[in-house]
C-alpha cells in the first residue's frame, strides 16, 4: 500500500537535491569517505566506503526527514508530524522535528530494540508502541494523522525525502571524482533514487547498483512487472531494507536511473558486517553492510573506483552478537560440533586438551549426561568453537576423530 499524495508524485530534479543541500547546511554532516584496502584487493579496483553510519542519528535518514519537515507550511508545522519506523527513520524524524521546533509523534513496533526507542525519545519525539510488525505500526500512524491532522512523514515515498537523501550523491562526486560505480542498499528506494537523481544528472557514465536482501527483494519483480509489486512476508535480519513494496515515487526513478538491482543472502550480509567491524573498524547495521555484501559475493562485477554506501550503524547489541556469530560461521570461523565420550572423571578435560592442541578457541560447552539415547557410561557434549577458517575446521574435526572421539554433528 502506498501513502503518496498527488503532490508527492512530482519529479525530483538535480535542482531539488542542490536546494536540499543548502537547507541541510549545518544540520547534516558531510560524512567521511574511507578507502578499504581489503575490499580494493578483493575487487581488484579502488573501493571507498561512504560512512553514513557516522551521520547524526546514525544513518542517512536525517537528511530526507529534515528537508521534508522544513518544507511544511506554517499551519502544517503547527499540526505536528507523525511517522512510523522500527528505528532509523524514527530517529531522523525526531531530531529533525526538534531542530525545527515541530512536535513529533513516532509509532514504533512493540518489539523495536530498546536502544532505538530510547534514542528516539531522547531526540524529542513522543514514542507510541503499536503492533508487532511495521505494517501494523504504519497503519496506526496513518490513522493518527487522519484523526489529528498531523502530517505523515513517509520514510521514502515523497520527493522531498528523496531530494534530501540525494545529497549523499553530491558528496560522493566531490569526495571521489573518479568514481565509476556506486553501490547502495535498497529498501523502499528513497536513498537509491536520490543518489541516482544527483549522480546521473552530473555523471551519467557512473553505474549505480542497488542491493536488496534476498528475503525482502521487492524491486526485481517490480521492475520486471513495470509497477510496484508487493512481497509477502519479507524476512531478513536487515530491518533497514526490509520493505515489502517499493514506493511509487522512488520506483519510477529507480526504474529509469538505477542500472541494476542485485540481491544478497543472509550469510553474505553477516560476513559483510563482520568485515566492516574487523577490517574497517566501523559499526554498521546489516542494511548498511548490504553494498559490501554485494562486493564480496561478486567482486568481478564492479568497475572501479567503487563507492559503497554504508547507510546506517544503528544495530541492536543483541542482534550484533547473533549476526557476528552467523558471519563467523559463514566464513568457516565458527564451528559447532556434537560428540559422545565416556562419562568418567577427567573426560571433559581431556577433550578440551585435544581442542587446545588443535588451536581451537572454545566459546561454550553443553554437557548432557542423562538422555535415553545415551548408554549407561556415555555423555554427550556440544561445543561452539572459534576457528581460523574452513581448513582449520577440517583440521579440528580430524584431530577429534584421531583422538578417538565420535563426532555426531
Amino acid at each position: 500500500m502506498s501513502y503518496s499524495t498527488a503532490e508527492a508524485l512530482r519529479t525530483v530534479t538535480l535542482d531539488d537535491v542542490r536546494g536540499a543541500r543548502k537547507m541541510l547546511s549545518g544540520v547534516a554532516r558531510m560524512t567521511a569517505m574511507e578507502g578499504s584496502r581489503h575490499l580494493s584487493r578483493t575487487v581488484a579496483a579502488p573501493v571507498h566506503l561512504k560512512c553514513e553510519n557516522l551521520q547524526r542519528t546514525g544513518s542517512f535518514k536525517l537528511r530526507g526527514a529534515y528537508v521534508r519537515i522544513a518544507g511544511l507550511l506554517p499551519e502544517e508545522r503547527a499540526a505536528g508530524v507523525v511517522a512510523a519506523s522500527a528505528g532509523n527513520h524514527a530517529q531522523g524524524v525526531a531530531l529533525a522535528s526538534s531542530l525545527l521546533g515541530v512536535r513529533s509523534t513516532v509509532f514504533m513496533p512493540k518489539g523495536a530494540p530498546l536502544p532505538k526507542i530510547s534514542a528516539t525519545r531522547e531526540y524529542g519525539a513522543e514514542v507510541r508502541l503499536h503492533g508487532q510488525v511495521v505494517d501494523e505500526t504504519l497503519a496506526a500512524a496513518v490513522e493518527y494523522a487522519h484523526e489529528t491532522g498531523a502530517v505523515f512523514i513517509h520514510p521514502f515515498d515523497h520527493p522531498d525525502i528523496i531530494a534530501g537523501q540525494g545529497t549523499v550523491g553530491l558528496e560522493i562526486l566531490e569526495q571521489c571524482p573518479r568514481v565509476r560505480t556506486i553501490v547502495v542498499g535498497v529498501g523502499g528506494g528513497g536513498l537509491a533514487a536520490g543518489i541516482a537523481v544527483a549522480v546521473k544528472a552530473l555523471r551519467p557514465d557512473v553505474r549505480i547498483v542497488g542491493v536488496q536482501a534476498a528475503g525482502a527483494a521487492a524491486y526485481p519483480p517490480s521492475l520486471a512487472a513495470g509497477r510496484p509489486v508487493s512481497v509477502r512476508n519479507p524476512a531478513t535480519m536487515a530491518d533497514g531494507i526490509k520493505v515489502g513494496r517499493p514506493g511509487d515515487v522512488p520506483f519510477g526513478i529507480v526504474g529509469e536511473l538505477v542500472d541494476e538491482v542485485r540481491t544478497v543472502t543472509e550469510d553474505e550480509l553477516s560476513a559483510a558486517l563482520l568485515l566492516c567491524l574487523e577490517r574497517a573498524k566501523l559499526v554498521v547495521e546489516p542494511a548498511g553492510a548490504s553494498p559490501v555484501a554485494a562486493l564480496l559475493s561478486r567482486p568481478d562485477a564492479f568497475e572501479g573506483p567503487v563507492v559503497a554506501v554504508l547507510s546506517g550503524g544503528n544495530v541492536d547489541p543483541v542482534l550484533m552478537e547473533r549476526v557476528l556469530r552467523h558471519g563467523m560461521a559463514a566464513q568457516g570461523r565458527y564451528l559447532a560440533v556434537r560428540l559422545r565420550l565416556t562419562d568418567r572423571p577427567g573426560a571433559l578435560a581431556s577433550l578440551l586438551g585435544t581442542l587446545s592442541a588443535a588451536d581451537a578457541n572454545v566459546l561454550d560447552v553443553s554437557h548432557v549426561r542423562t538422555d535415553p539415547r545415551l548408554g549407561l557410561t556415555e555423555a554427550e557434549v556440544e561445543l561452539h568453537l572459534e576457528t581460523k577458517g574452513p581448513a582449520h575446521c577440517t583440521e579440528v574435526n580430524q584431530a577429534l576423530r584421531e583422538a578417538g572421539y565420535t563426532v555426531i554433528g
